[in-house]
């Protein structure tokens, strides 16, 4: 209790040193006060101007001012400190309605140190307070025998020496967290020129695209109503056919068993973690065999987990097995519809003799070289077994490869630009931060934060992680927390609060959620994480991010997180 006191009381003796002559003046009065008690033979009370008293009552040990400013170096108007244990108001003053004392306390001058003042319950009640009167000046009666020795040399001194390293450290956060912002802005610039960049790409391919859209208009037009006369009608031919519809078709039935495959997955991981936390959060005392017979059969099934099968199929092998037939990948249906490759065919599929990286690239290039060629008679426009000439087929290679270009440059376009309507807050701090995580170990469990991302909690006796909540939005709270000596801590003031809502649900109870509280530190560190109630955790977590220009708009605070 003496403590939280000593921090409200604390002076503020470096403005106001050496004001007066401590000789000169009553004892207990604080430098501000100094011009109430200059040498008079009256004394005027400080909140109530119409009560005078004689100067020889100042400090007798007696209350007469109603706002107790008479007594500034007794304990005799302590009743009047709103933090005291409730005392009945003396006779005189029973007409005074909410009496509070006009003074924050004793004095202490703490030369070489910091003056405070102490409250008036602890004069002369035989306890030295040297967290507020280093000076030992607040016993000066010597009540029971103690005397209190000044120690504001000593005090004095380590309280510079922890000041010092507070500030110093305060100093290298703030410089980190300088150089934080600095690259947060150069991270937001290069999302803003590739916004740019795609923009003048989009706009270039648009012009682009509009070109050949009507180039294959037009040659589409003038090949309409062409009779030709389609090859590969003989036994080759339709057994081609049926195996290309077959297969299509088995190609189809993999796609579904795919998706059935991935939609199972997810409900087997989904139930694991709900098993996973069921076996971690269960009562082992609580005899209900049923709960406990479930517990073990997930026990043995995790277990097998780790087993790996002989043979898997790969993802990569999926993905090729799906891929559509071209002349480049797959089956080259047209090698065996069309008969045996001529000397111009070898053209047309020039760039299935290209590496994978670059054949889409040369894929665009070569369909305007095999367009021009056609044109000016220089290869033949041999139809195919569809029907469609080379120079269509070309014209809308060309048209459609342009198209999915654009496509796929407006989905990035457009991802960037989310990307830049978020809030990461002040001078886009997060942005350095985001998708980093953080860490620590707290009783049965690890836990850790993913900037932007997620909360999640890890027993350390095996299983998987288990979501503590999504990120949502940064609010701002009042923190009422006492400044800690290892810099570990939040202190007084606004901070700033992520919410981390929605996580996996509790048995039997709520969906989790987290407050993570900031506070300023010259690394990211988890600090403290507790549960505040079921299933609603409390992180504090140290970060350069919520340090120096970290204030909510509107608002001030002092720099001292530290």
């Amino acid at each position: 209790m003496r403590q939280s006191r000593a921090l409200v009381l604390l002076g503020s003796a470096a403005a106001h040193s050496g004001l007066v002559a401590a000789g000169s003046l009553p004892r207990g009065v604080g430098p501000e006060f100094v011009k109430f008690y200059e040498l008079k033979d009256t004394f005027t009370c400080i909140g109530h101007p119409s009560v005078s008293i004689p100067a020889s009552k100042v400090n007798d040990n007696s209350c007469d001012c109603p706002d107790g400013s008479d007594e500034p170096g007794t304990a005799a108007c302590a009743y009047l400190d709103p933090l005291s244990p409730l005392q009945p108001l003396p006779a005189a003053f029973s007409g005074t309605t909410n009496a509070s004392n006009a003074l924050p306390g004793f004095w202490c001058a703490n030369e070489g140190h910091i003056g405070a003042y102490v409250p008036f319950m602890y004069v002369n009640d035989g306890v030295c307070d040297y967290q507020l009167c280093c000076d030992g000046s607040e016993e000066y009666r010597g009540i029971g025998g103690v005397k209190c020795e000044n120690g504001c040399a000593a005090i004095g001194k380590e309280w510079r020496r922890v000041e010092k390293e507070r500030k110093e450290n305060l100093e290298r956060a703030n410089k980190k967290r300088r150089t934080m912002a600095k690259e947060s802005r150069e991270l937001r610039r290069r999302v803003e020129a590739k916004i740019d960049t795609l923009q003048e790409e989009i706009k270039g391919l648009e012009s682009k695209r509009d070109e050949l859209k009507q180039k294959y208009d037009e040659v589409e037009r003038s090949e309409r109503g062409k009779v030709v006369k389609t090859e590969g009608t003989g036994k080759l031919g339709v057994l081609v056919g049926l195996a290309r519809n077959r297969v299509n078709e088995l190609r189809d039935a993999l796609r579904v068993v795919i998706w059935q495959r991935d939609d199972l997955k997810r409900k087997v991981e989904e139930l694991q973690g709900i098993l996973s936390a069921f076996k971690e959060e269960y009562n082992p005392n609580f005899n209900d065999e049923g709960v406990k017979k479930a517990v073990r059969a997930y026990e043995d099934y995790a277990a097998k987990l780790g087993e790996t099968p002989a043979e898997t199929l790969h993802e990569d092998d999926i993905q090729e097995v799906l891929k559509e037939d071209t002349d480049s990948n797959g089956i080259n249906w047209k090698e065996y519809e069309d008969g045996e490759m001529t000397d111009t065919d070898i053209i047309y599929s020039l760039e299935a003799y290209l590496p994978g990286p670059v054949r889409d690239f040369v894929h665009e290039k070569l369909n305007f070289v095999r367009i021009w060629m056609i044109e000016n008679g220089i290869l033949a426009d041999n139809p195919t077994s569809s029907g469609e000439s080379r120079l269509v087929i070309a014209a809308r290679e060309a048209y459609q490869a342009v198209e999915g270009d654009i496509n796929t440059k407006e989905r990035d376009l457009s991802s960037q630009q989310e990307d830049l309507q978020k809030d990461y807050g002040a001078d886009d701090i997060f942005r350095y931060l985001k998708d980093k995580c953080v860490s620590t170990d707290s009783g049965e469990y690890t836990y850790e934060l993913c900037w932007l991302s997620r909360t999640s909690q890890k027993s350390k006796k095996g299983g998987g992680h288990t979501t503590m909540g999504n990120f949502d939005r940064v609010d701002w709270e009042e923190s009422d927390e006492e400044e800690r000596h290892d810099g570990k801590g939040l202190g007084r003031g606004k901070r700033m609060v992520m919410r981390y809502e929605n996580g996996q649900g509790c048995w039997n109870g709520p969906n989790r959620r987290t407050d993570v509280w900031l506070g300023c530190a010259e690394t990211e560190e988890l600090w403290r994480i507790a549960e505040q109630e079921k299933c609603v955790y409390r992180m504090e977590v140290g970060t350069p991010a919520a340090c120096e220009e970290a204030v909510e708009p509107g608002n001030v605070r002092e720099k001292d997180e530290l």
